[in-house]
């Protein structure tokens, strides 16, 4: 019993000894073995690298360094993505006409997606500015418009603490006003009427406006926005669409192109480049029923569609929507003497320019914009090749689609066009 620990010492001392001998003997081929298996990996992982080179990795979750760092604009509310908006060359326009033909793509303003974001947001800082708003006390901003300025209005008194009430003609596209109640505004839709009628949509808005502040029962005070005579109009845009562009055009320009509805925009552009640029041409765009060309051309504000002093009818027979007006306007006549020309575009250019512009650039445009581009191209073919013209995209199609794209129509799989067709010569 004794010697059986002593045996059993003595063999494993031998089984330890015999085992590492035998893997100093097959431990050479077992590396041998591995280093072949890892050669393939190395080589991917090396991207061809032999596999003694030596491969540096970047480590890139390293902190950035600090003096690398800065603060970052963050702006305030969406009132802070209005203006701004690109310029952009037009290619289909200007490679036909010879000319850079540039389009200001106003439809991208943050708010309510057209220039009356700009017109809206003036009109409320001013009228805060002037103590006749306090926000988040009641007072609601009534307002008559064709639409665009309403949907600026409703998003922009939401983002102020105001409620909107727009009024609106009945004939307008109807996804207006059914943006204008998702954006919680109350809508008026009236019947088309002249601008004598109590129930025209400007003068119901008017005395919407002073009946609520007339009355005792209801909170905050009602308040005409009136952007047919509102001297903010113009404003907003002499001091921030005029800057823009003479900015984005390093200074160099020919010509500025665009429609007028209250005037505001033309005015104050007008106003603004012509104080930088006195050779400039500004010429207005104008559809068909509205009196505005032959204001400019004669002095007096006529038709053919309509004798001055008798109307009993809508405000512009016309399909186009925004732009047109048959009465003189502050805003318009703050620039009418600056204003060097006017071209008259009919519905059907306006339609056939619209199908010409997503057909060949993919741009998806409203009505207003379609006359802008018409007029942009007939001032071009008269001016010659190597002229600069800066011209309005006021809103996307996609406001028009019950209304001038219905008649527009689909351009289907449509690509030879030709703009001697749009033109009619």
């Amino acid at each position: 019993m004794d010697s059986r620990p002593r045996l059993y010492l003595c063999t494993a001392f031998l089984c330890g000894v015999l085992l590492t001998l035998g893997f100093k003997d097959i431990y050479p081929d077992l590396e041998r073995r591995f280093r072949r298996r890892r050669v393939p990996i190395s080589s991917i992982a090396g991207a061809g690298l032999a596999t003694k080179d030596q491969i540096d990795l970047e480590d890139r979750t390293k902190k950035i360094k600090e003096e690398d760092t800065h603060d970052v604009e963050i702006r305030e509310g969406i009132e802070a993505c209005v203006g701004n908006t690109p310029l952009f060359r037009i290619k289909s326009l200007s490679e036909e006409t010879g000319c850079d033909i540039l389009g200001k793509a106003e439809f991208l303003n943050g708010a309510g997606g057209s220039p009356k974001d700009r017109v809206a947001l003036n009109m409320i800082k001013t009228a805060e500015e002037e103590g006749l708003l306090t926000p988040h006390s009641g007072d609601t901003i009534y307002e008559g418009t064709v639409g665009s300025t309403g949907i600026s209005l409703a998003t922009i008194c939401r983002a102020r603490g105001y409620l909107a009430h727009i009024c609106m003609p009945s004939d307008q596209a109807t996804e207006k006003s059914d943006l204008l109640l998702k954006l919680g505004a109350v809508v008026d839709r009236v019947p088309p009427a002249p601008i004598i009628d109590p129930m025209h949509f400007v003068n119901r808005a008017r005395n919407l406006a002073a009946d609520h502040t007339a009355d005792p029962t209801r909170p905050g005070r009602g308040y005409f926005a009136d952007q047919f005579e509102n001297q903010a109009n113009w404003q907003a845009h002499f001091e921030g669409t005029g800057p823009e562009i003479y900015q984005q055009c390093g200074g160099r320009l020919d010509a500025f192109v665009a429609g007028a509805g209250t005037g505001g925009t033309i005015a104050g552009v007008a106003r603004f480049l012509k104080s930088k640029l006195p050779n400039l041409r500004v010429v207005l765009a104008d559809p068909q029923g509205s009196g505005l060309f032959n204001r400019i051309k004669n002095g007096v504000m006529f038709d053919t569609l309509e004798k001055e002093g008798t109307r009993r009818r809508s405000q512009v027979d016309t399909i186009v929507e925004g732009i047109g007006i048959n009465r003189v306007t502050a805003n318009f006549e703050a620039g009418r003497e600056l204003i060097d020309d006017a071209i008259k575009v009919n519905d059907e250019e306006a339609l056939a320019m619209a199908r010409w512009l997503a057909e060949k650039d993919g741009i998806f445009v409203g009505s207003s914009s379609a006359v802008n581009c018409v007029a942009a191209v007939r001032l071009a073919r008269l001016s010659g090749p190597g002229q600069r013209i800066v011209t309005i995209l006021c809103d996307s199609g996609n406001r028009h689609l019950s209304k001038f794209w219905t008649h527009a129509g689909d351009i289907g799989g449509k690509t030879d066009s030709k703009l001697n067709d749009i033109l009619g010569n």
